[in-house]
């Protein structure tokens, strides 16, 4: 996936000071996106204080446009003193910076922070948050090491209580708090203080799985606090309700019924505060259910959203890039259903959507930012069609459901019900030189907390503090004052930190579920360490994924979505996970549904496989390769088998700006000769563009070049090893040329390429009519007939420039092919050392027999030659391009 910097672009107000686009980044915050404030049309500007710098140097900075470091300025890091405040002013036009020092920046020290220090921080200053402006309080875990605290009034020592260190045990969390009045620190243990958040625990004996035999499955709940809690439960696949039967301690059965699952019990615990917990245990019996051959399918890849709109009454405008008539959620489950025949038709036989769980962000719709992993996102769901609906619908027509999932990270909200991010509420922010009650951005007026919402709030989080909930449900037009519990300024107020609404604390995450190690910037993108455990963005917050809680809490939502049915998972942003730690999770997954099929995205600009093995700047841990084997050494993937997990093919995709663009196949012998680093090649996922990135030099645009030479692409991409995917639209060249997501500061979505479908599909004849359509059409009939080109490695590689040669062998002559391709003008193909017999093309239908090892035969200018060994004949009817 592609990250945006957190802007608020194309937002209108009734002022004359626009929103900043630019933002500070230096050692203060770690080199992570702060925006500046607007002070006039071209002048923005920022109070930072400084301390001693970093490991790489002192105090320093650096002025970057759109926080994703295409262009910053100076060009060299703008060094200051040491242990000083500064009032710094950028000028957009001239890209000139004037630096004043100041005695204080404006909350460097207030009279209303206290802060906590102790162990957990390693005695450092961490902000206590109030809701009345005398107690100040936190929720704090506490390690093992020595655990205690004190409370410190400025930050600096010079007043600081109780006396002597506050002891706590070890291993607890703490509800720590402070009485400004009387100075009386308190701590008390979480779960006791009374507010009860945590639902009930579903156990169920014995452990849903697989079993040889008949099995007899009794059900526990156990609660923190209530000693009673009520379950309920189903096992007709519907989900459990507080209408559905009671548990009452009764053994089901589970037996072999010949169905993928034999018993799925899906259980609704509730305990008596109302906290609710839904659960779901699958048992399989007798012979272990495997899914089919992953390799034998071809893969439809879509973002829903922008796909088709079977409903709009469930269309949802973001506050980010805002175009009147387009909403960036449109399309939706049941718009997708009603046009599968359309993906079917074309030949594909599995769909890849982007994650359907509900999401939250300025610009959320593609659905990687998850706020809860349990639920579906009700912006693709209608009053009568679900996601389940969609998931059987598909299989109804013979296609598979690949299920995008992101378990690096959360949206900037947290996770519902589980830990909250600390945030202002949107609606009290205004913008510098505004005043609260003027936003005019259609739908978003008055302000720009969520226009569907109640209360104009649509962080409605169980486990957020008290006055953060109590916003949540109140003071719709943003207009009631509110102290900041971290800063103790009050909101609404023109101008004041945008990131006290849309930015996070780095430092001050809750360990239990996320890394406090700060914001990726600079040299991090080929560091592993930071890959794993830095902040992609400001709305992509890294999951501590390493934890049995975030384990547990993500893979019970992933056997959720298995029960429902999904066929295969994508997984993304595999990089920025440990290898062994991905594999922990995927193993959790395909031990649930033997045989399911998972791969990877290892985003990587470039054709190199690791600095151990001599061709690139960075280690092969954070390479594609590495994800699909098991070694422990990167300079020999040999070194151990295959890791049954298999990754997207990012670098052949890096070729493609070199040589298929440009009519050549110049290079690609070279990348299939590296196949053997892989744990089996012959499953990865191969791909001519996605929604990140294009075959352009930029690795940027949709391809938009010439139509004949997207044609051979998929004439290599169909015949080699791998799994071809299709992203949405490439059968008619959609949004040609056009970026693959936003990249100008007044970009919508309609000018990039995931722009809205659904006036293709609304013209469908004349879609149905273009070359590459029909093309694409025929090479999945010919693959889906010919096992060699879904299963067998690529071997015997000759490419000259303008042709190319390969051999499919699956199984031993089980399933033959030689394979020639052209480009620029009729080729001639020579093949040795090929098995003898009788060879038909399965392009022209014309048949050659060979005695003595050799077969030579043309091709047509941007056409293949496809003979398979006693093959079917010819498949499907002559095209442009295919004849």
């Amino acid at each position: 996936m592609k990250i945006l910097p957190l802007t608020l672009l194309g937002l209108t107000a009734i002022s004359t000071v626009t929103q900043a686009e630019w933002f500070f980044r230096g050692t203060p915050n770690e080199w992570g996106a702060t925006a500046l404030t607007g002070v006039s049309n071209t002048q923005y500007q920022t109070c930072q204080k400084f301390t001693a710098g970093d490991n790489n140097g002192g105090p320093r900075f650096k002025i970057d446009k759109n926080g994703d470091w295409n262009e910053s300025y100076p060009a060299s890091d703008y060094q200051v003193d040491a242990n000083q405040s500064y009032l710094i002013t950028f000028s957009a036009d001239t890209h000139s910076i004037d630096v004043e020092s100041v005695s204080q920046c404006q909350d460097d020290t207030s009279e209303n922070e206290w802060f906590f220090r102790g162990t957990p921080n390693q005695w450092q200053t961490t902000a206590m948050l109030t809701s009345d402006g005398v107690n100040y309080c936190l929720d704090q875990p506490f390690g093992s090491d020595d655990p205690r605290f004190k409370i410190d009034r400025y930050g600096d020592w010079k007043t600081s209580y109780p006396s002597e260190d506050y002891r706590v045990e070890a291993n607890t969390t703490y509800h720590i708090c402070i009485d400004t009045q009387t100075n009386k620190v308190t701590a008390v243990k979480e779960g006791s203080h009374g507010e009860d958040t945590q639902a009930p625990i579903v156990t169920a004996s014995p452990a849903a799985g697989n079993y040889t035999d008949s099995q007899s499955v009794t059900l526990s709940v156990s609660d923190d606090q209530d000693d009673a809690p009520i379950l309920y439960y189903t096992t007709d696949g519907s989900v459990p309700t507080t209408q559905s039967a009671k548990y009452q301690g009764e053994t089901l059965a589970a037996n072999d019924n010949g169905n993928s699952a034999d018993l799925v019990i899906k259980t609704l615990a509730v305990d008596a505060s109302g906290n609710q917990q839904q659960q779901s245990f699958s048992y399989y019996i007798g012979s272990v259910p495997v899914s089919g051959d992953f390799r034998e399918e071809t893969i439809y890849f879509l973002l829903t959203a922008r796909f088709y709109d079977g409903d709009s009454s469930n269309n949802y405008y973001n506050r980010d890039r805002i175009k009147i008539g387009d909403p960036q959620w449109r399309g939706d489950f049941k718009g997708l259903i009603n046009h599968l025949d359309y993906i079917k038709d074309l030949g594909f036989t599995a769909i890849w959507i982007t994650p359907p769980v509900e999401n939250r962000s300025g610009l959320d719709y593609h659905g990687y930012h998850a706020y809860d992993f349990y639920r579906v996102d009700p912006r693709l769901e209608s009053d009568n069609v679900t996601y389940q609906d969609f998931i059987n619908a598909a299989h109804e027509k013979g296609l598979k459901v690949i299920q995008d999932v992101v378990i690096n990270h959360s949206s900037q909200y947290g996770l519902r019900d589980q830990v909250w991010i600390n945030h202002l509420p949107v609606k009290y922010y205004v913008p510098a030189g505004s005043e609260q009650g003027s936003i005019s951005n259609d739908p978003y007026f008055g302000n720009l907390g969520d226009y569907q919402s109640a209360n104009r709030d649509d962080n409605d989080n169980s486990v957020a503090p008290d006055w953060f909930k109590e916003r949540h449900a109140s003071d719709p037009e943003g207009i009631k004052p509110l102290v900041d519990p971290v800063t103790g300024e009050t909101v609404p107020k023109a101008g004041y930190n945008p990131n006290r609404f849309f930015g996070i604390d780095a430092q001050n995450l809750d360990p239990k579920w996320y890394h406090q190690d700060g914001f990726m910037s600079g040299g991090d993108w080929e560091n592993p360490e930071s890959l794993h455990n830095k902040h992609m963005a400001g709305d992509c917050i890294d999951l501590a994924t390493e934890n049995q809680n975030v384990k547990d809490y993500i893979n019970g939502a992933i056997h959720k979505y298995l029960d429902m049915g999904i066929d295969a998972i994508r997984l993304d942003t595999l990089k920025h996970i440990e290898r062994n730690e991905v594999l922990e999770y995927v193993n959790d997954w395909k031990a649930y549904k033997p045989g399911l099929f998972v791969f990877g995205e290892d985003l990587v600009k470039g054709a190199g496989f690791g600095s151990e093995l001599g061709n690139d700047n960075a280690s092969a841990v954070i390479r594609p390769w590495w994800y699909t084997r098991t070694t422990s050494d990167p300079s020999n993937p040999s070194g151990g088998g295959d890791s049954g997990l298999s990754v997207l093919d990012f670098p052949l995709f890096s070729t493609f700006r070199d040589n298929l663009t440009k009519g050549s196949f110049g290079g690609l012998g070279s990348i299939l000769g590296w196949d053997w680093v892989y744990g089996d090649a012959t499953k990865l996922v191969t791909f001519f563009q996605n929604h990140d990135v294009g075959p352009d030099n930029d690795f940027k645009y949709r391809y938009g070049g010439e139509e004949g030479n997207a044609a051979v692409a998929y004439n290599f991409m169909w015949t080699i090893r791998g799994i071809p995917t299709l992203y949405y639209g490439e059968e008619v060249m959609f949004q040609g040329g056009k970026p693959q997501d936003i990249s100008g500061n007044n970009d919508t979505l309609d000018m990039t390429g995931r722009a809205y479908y659904g006036d293709y599909l609304d013209n469908i004849q004349q879609t149905q009519s273009h070359p590459l359509y029909q093309h694409i059409q025929r090479l999945n009939q010919i693959r889906h007939a010919i096992p060699a080109l879904q299963k067998a490695p690529t071997t015997q590689v000759s490419e000259w420039g303008s042709g190319m040669s390969y051999v499919r062998d699956y199984n031993h002559g089980q399933s033959y092919a030689v394979i020639g391709l052209a480009n620029a003008g009729e080729q001639t193909i020579t093949v040795n050392d090929v098995r003898n017999g009788t060879y038909t093309d399965a392009v022209t239908g014309h048949a050659i027999t060979v005695t003595n090892g050799t077969l030579s035969f043309t091709v047509k200018s941007d056409s293949a030659g496809i003979y398979v060994l006693d093959g079917p004949g010819k498949i499907g009817t002559d095209g442009k391009y295919l004849r």
